[in-house]
This record gives C-alpha cells, structure tokens and sequence, in this order.
C-alpha cells in the first residue's frame, strides 16, 4: 500500500511562493505515474500538475507557467514548486500516484489515481 505524505503549505501573499513535498513510502519507483490536485471550498477537486516514470509533465492552463512539478526518485518525494501565486491557487492541495506496467500516464483525472496523501492548505491573500 503507497503512503503519501505532503508538507509545505502555508499562507504567503500574491505573487510570493511555495514549494510543496511529498512523501512516498510502500512502493517502488517503476510504474507510478504521479500528480498534485487541489480543492478549493464548494468547487470539485482538479488536477494542476502531472509527472510520469520517465519526468514527463503536463500542467493544467490555469498554472502553466507558474508551477513545476519535479520527482526526487532517490529521496521517492515529489514537489510543487508554485510562483506568482494568485489568490485563486488558494485551496487544500493533494498528492496522488497511480500506477501502470510502464507508467507513462500522464492525466489530471482524478479517476485514475488509487492513492491520495491527507492534503495540505495553501492560503493565498492579495
């Protein structure tokens, strides 16, 4: 079973930073395809970032340009790296794996990601 844990959400002012972490345990690199997401209050969960087996990513519109996701395979951790925050990237962000034989998946469907860290709140104020 994969454990996810993420850290690093805060509270930072529009157009300041963070860097979210997250922890994998219980699983082997080959095959995980993983991914952050985010929910805001009242709106459906959506997937911003992407990462495959081979760091290949994809990013939704609303954060191209703004957000890097990147994967430590040695340290099993995956990041988010979020610049020029906006007050509307304010929302509980979630971690997620999901694995294939190849794990070249990339998606931002939450359908397709069996295992979710708690979730960690980023608070974005103008």
């Amino acid at each position: 079973q994969v454990q996810l844990v993420e850290s690093g959400g805060g509270s930072v002012q529009a157009g300041g930073s963070l860097r979210l972490s997250c922890a994998a345990s219980g699983y082997t690199y080959i095959g995980y395809y993983m991914a952050w997401f985010r929910q805001a209050p009242e709106k459906e969960r959506e997937g911003v970032a992407a990462i495959n087996s081979v760091g290949s990513t994809r990013y939704a519109d609303s954060v191209k340009g703004r957000f890097t996701i990147s994967r430590d395979s040695a340290k099993n951790t995956l990041y988010l790296q979020m610049d020029n925050l906006k007050p509307k990237d304010t929302a509980v962000y979630y971690c997620a794996a999901g694995w294939r034989p190849d794990g070249l998946l990339l998606s931002l469907d939450r359908l397709d990601f069996g295992n979710w860290g708690q979730g960690t709140q980023d608070t974005v104020s103008s």
